[in-house]
C-alpha cells in the first residue's frame, strides 16, 4: 500500500520533491496557499532567468554558506543533473556569456513553470490551492484551512520571508518557534546595501552601473557590476559579499567594502600605466590609459584630496582599493532573498525536524545562504531532490 506525502507550499523545492518520489511508493498532495502555484519562480524571471550556473560543480559548492552545510546536497544532484532533468521535461538550457544557464532562448519563464507542472500531473502529484498552513494539532498532524492533514511524511516548503507580494512572507516563522523549534531572524540578504553618498556625485552617476570591477570585504572577492543608487549599491559584484557584510554591520553597526576598479591589472600596472603616460591630464590618463568609466573617475575625484587624486601612487592604491562604508541594508521585503529562518541545528542530514518526527523542511526556509546567479534555485532544486532520494530509500 502507498503511503502519502504532504508537501505544504508550491515553490521549486516542492517541484523538485515531488519530481523525484517514487510515484509507485508515494501519494503525493502539495498544498499551495496561492491560487497558482510557483509565483516567486516567475517574478525570479523577470530579471533575467538563471536556472542554474555552470561553473564545475567543486567551485559551485564553495558559493554557498555557512561553508560545507549544502555539499553533500549539491553533489547528489549537481547543476549537470538540474540541466538533465529540465532537458527530459522539454526544457532545454543554454549556458549564457556569464556562465549562468538560462532556458533556450524564446523559452519564457511561464513556459518552464508549465513544464515542470504537466510533468507532476503525468506522475500523480495532486496541487490544492488557496491552502493556508495555521500549525498543528494535538497529534502533530498539520492544519490547513482549519482542517488536519492525516500523512505519512510532511515536507514543508514555506519559501524565506522576501517578496511577500509572491507568498513568500515567512509568516510561519512565529509558529514554528512556538512549537519548539529552533529559528533565527529573517535578515535580507542579496539586497541593495546603505551608503551615504556625497551629494555631488550622487546627483550626477544614480543608476550608473560600475562595470568590471571586484568589490571585497572581509577575506571574500566579488567580481562582476554594481549599480550605483540613491539608497547607495547594489547588483551581482556585491550581493555575493552579503554573509561578509551582515557579519560586518551585526559586529561594529557599520561594514566596509573595498571596489577594485581595474581587477585586470596589477598594482605595479597601474602606476606604471599612470607614471608612464603621454596624457599630461590626470583625469585623460585615467580615462585613455586605464579605460576608467565617467563614474569611476567621480568616484575618485569627488572623495580622494586633490593632492591624493594628483600623487600617482595614492591614485594608484585608490584605484585598487577604493574604500566605501555600508551602514545599513534594504528592508527584507526588497531584497532578493533571505536568511534565517528553520535553524540548521533543527534539522537533521536529511531535513528531517528533530523536534518533530517524519516533518521535513526544505527550500528557502532552512537558514543557509547563496548569491543570485542561479545557486539560490540550485540549491532549492538539489535540497527537494535529497529528500525524495531519502524518502525513496527509507520506504
Amino acid at each position: 500500500m502507498k503511503k502519502s506525502v504532504a508537501i505544504i507550499g508550491g515553490g521549486p523545492s516542492a517541484f523538485l520533491l515531488a519530481a523525484f518520489l517514487d510515484a509507485s511508493k508515494f501519494d503525493v498532495t502539495i498544498y499551495e496557499k496561492n491560487k497558482t502555484a510557483g509565483r516567486k519562480f516567475l517574478v525570479a524571471g523577470k530579471g533575467g532567468f538563471n536556472l542554474t550556473h555552470s561553473e564545475p560543480i567543486e567551485q559551485l559548492i564553495k558559493r554557498y554558506s555557512p561553508t560545507g552545510f549544502l555539499d553533500n546536497v549539491l553533489l547528489n544532484f549537481t547543476n549537470t543533473d538540474f540541466r538533465d532533468w529540465l532537458e527530459k521535461i522539454d526544457v532545454p538550457t543554454f549556458i549564457g556569456s556569464s556562465k549562468r544557464v538560462y532556458p533556450k532562448e524564446g523559452i519564457k519563464p511561464i513556459e518552464v513553470l508549465s513544464a515542470i507542472l504537466n510533468h507532476l500531473k503525468e506522475k500523480g502529484t495532486t496541487i490544492n490551492y488557496e491552502q493556508t498552513f495555521t500549525g498543528w494539532n494535538t497529534d502533530n498532524n498539520p492544519i490547513i484551512n482549519n482542517n488536519p492533514i492525516i500523512s505519512d511524511f510532511t515536507v514543508y516548503s514555506l519559501g524565506g520571508g522576501s517578496w511577500k507580494i509572491t507568498g513568500s512572507d515567512g509568516n510561519w516563522l512565529d509558529t514554528f518557534s512556538k512549537k519548539g523549534v529552533q529559528t533565527k531572524p529573517f535578515q535580507a540578504s542579496n539586497c541593495g546595501y546603505k551608503i551615504d553618498w556625497k551629494f555631488d556625485f550622487i546627483h550626477k552617476n544614480e543608476g550608473i552601473p560600475l562595470k568590471n570591477i571586484a568589490i571585497s570585504c572581509g577575506n571574500a572577492v566579488q567580481k562582476g557590476e554594481a549599480v550605483i543608487t540613491k539608497f547607495g549599491m547594489e547588483g551581482n559584484a556585491i550581493y555575493g559579499l552579503s554573509p561578509q557584510i551582515r557579519e560586518e554591520l551585526e559586529d561594529k553597526s557599520k561594514a566596509t567594502i573595498f571596489i577594485d576598479l581595474k581587477p585586470s591589472m596589477t598594482l605595479e600596472n597601474v602606476i606604471s600605466k599612470i607614471k608612464n603616460s603621454g596624457y599630461k591630464n590626470t583625469t585623460q590618463t585615467l580615462k585613455k590609459e586605464l579605460k576608467l568609466s565617467g563614474s569611476q573617475i567621480d568616484l575618485l575625484k569627488n572623495y580622494l584630496s586633490k593632492e591624493s587624486y594628483l600623487q600617482t601612487e595614492s591614485l594608484a592604491n585608490h584605484i585598487k582599493k577604493f574604500p566605501l562604508e555600508i551602514t545599513n541594508t534594504a528592508t527584507i521585503d526588497e531584497a532578493i532573498s533571505t536568511v534565517g529562518g528553520i535553524d540548521l541545528a533543527a534539522v537533521t542530514d536529511n531535513f528531517e525536524l528533530k523536534k518533530l518526527p517524519n516533518h521535513y523542511c526544505i527550500g528557502e526556509m532552512i537558514n543557509w545562504d547563496a548569491p543570485t546567479g542561479g545557486y539560490l534555485l540550485q540549491a532549492c532544486a538539489s535540497i527537494g531532490v535529497t529528500v525524495a532520494k531519502h524518502l525513496n530509500e527509507i520506504n
